[in-house]
């Protein structure tokens, strides 16, 4: 043992120092803990959630409550948007894979008041989570649009695809029967038609699809028709086509991620080439049976699509099931779509024609007689320059996009 002694400081006034100095010590931490305790009191007596459960976790008269999947995506954002204009209440779930939280951001801005929106970060392939969003919310609808969704990579990373669209789906079925939610609007596609021998394309066209996006679309379609058979659920699907434009308004676009432009819409790639971010526009496949040798497709323009859920929803019955194609019912080929382009943008944008991408198909387009006739529902925007116009006014001013996709 080491021969050091330390001297102990003298008592004062019958108190040791030291003593006194931690006994302040504690009382002032003990005084900091109080204020902190009745501002946070107070911070939670003023938030519109304190002494009652979330307004999301409980139906209200005149107020409809509508879960929106995919959300911070380009469909899903868009209708989000219109589905707040027209006072419902909306929650969002996304995991943001492809979506941009920088569009929920915008919904919020736009969207402010409690009880308008809430965003949860989530993936639909969780059936923990999923369960949990649906115990503690109170839904009234569910409208589907989470999934990845683009031909070329689905035939690349199939079992991500029949993961993704059919498995996520089961998924939140089962959630929505577990917890008494009736009413279900899915996002489906035209490819689950496959290559039809005959146009246009009618809900009655067999569905013979030709790529795992399309499968897998299928697949989910078949486990939600075999659930209705002994359900009193009301279910929507809308079969739509190729989705272009953006909000009139400028609010919202499309901003696919960077890694995903290869595999994106054309309309995307169209801007990368009249913005200079690609050096020019690759088509792929100039023969197949059409008349200029290029793929023929039906562009609908998005603020239509969304008006088709929208009506969806309004005429979604108990035990009544829905199925529409959602299109204009006029085919365009990629030629005539890169001319509008072209004219759209003002940009004389340089065209490099390749071999067919895996997957496609030559000439699909829709018959819309059945939604126009039972839904009320009819296409506005079928300017095709028009409506690129409008999307590409959104692209040049956010040529990054919403920022971050995080």
């Amino acid at each position: 043992m080491l021969g050091i002694t330390r001297n102990r400081p003298q008592p004062r006034a019958g108190m040791d120092y030291a003593d006194s100095r931690q006994k302040n010590n504690f009382i002032g931490k003990i005084i900091f803990a109080a204020v902190l305790t009745a501002i946070c009191v107070i911070v939670l007596r003023q938030s519109s959630g304190y002494g009652s459960t979330s307004v999301f976790s409980r139906h209200e008269a005149g107020i409809t409550h509508i879960l929106v999947t995919g959300g911070a995506g380009y469909i899903g954002s868009h209708a989000s948007l219109r589905l707040l204009k027209d006072s419902y209440r909306v929650t969002i779930v996304d995991n943001l894979s492809r979506g941009n939280l920088g569009a929920v951001k915008v919904l919020q801005q736009q969207f402010p008041e409690p009880g308008r929106l809430q965003f949860i970060y989530a993936d639909l392939g969780d059936a923990k989570a999923v369960n949990k969003i649906f115990a503690e919310n109170a839904f009234d609808a569910v409208m589907h649009f989470a999934a990845v969704a683009y031909v070329g990579e689905s035939t690349l990373e199939p079992l991500r695809y029949y993961h993704n669209i059919t498995s996520n789906t089961l998924l939140l079925l089962e959630a929505m029967a577990a917890h008494n939610v009736k009413t279900l609007i899915y996002s489906s596609t035209c490819a689950t038609y496959g290559e039809p021998e005959k146009m246009p394309i009618t809900e009655e066209t067999p569905q013979v699809p030709i790529n795992p996006y399309g499968k897998a679309k299928k697949m989910a379609e078949d486990i939600i028709l075999d659930f209705s058979r002994n359900s009193d659920m009301a279910v929507m699907i809308l079969r739509y086509f190729n989705v272009i434009g953006s909000d009139p308004e400028g609010r919202l676009g499309e901003a696919p991620r960077p890694e995903l432009r290869e595999q994106g819409r054309i309309s995307g790639a169209c801007f990368d080439a009249a913005l200079g971010i690609i050096p020019g526009l690759k088509v792929k496949g100039t023969d197949y049976k059409t008349p200029d040798g290029t793929c023929v497709r039906d562009y609908i323009d998005v603020t239509d699509l969304v008006d088709a859920h929208v009506k969806a929803l309004a005429k979604a019955r108990p035990s009544k099931v829905g199925i529409y194609n959602v299109g204009t019912g006029k085919g365009r080929s990629v030629k005539e779509f890169v001319e509008a382009c072209k004219k759209a943008t003002s940009v004389n944008i340089q065209v490099e024609f390749l071999s067919r991408r895996p997957g496609d198909y030559a000439e699909v387009y829709s018959d819309p007689s059945k939604i126009r006739r039972e839904l009320n529902w009819t296409a506005q925007y079928t300017d095709l320059q028009e409506s690129l116009q409008t999307a590409w006014r959104w692209q040049k001013s956010h040529k990054n996009g919403y920022g971050s996709p995080l």
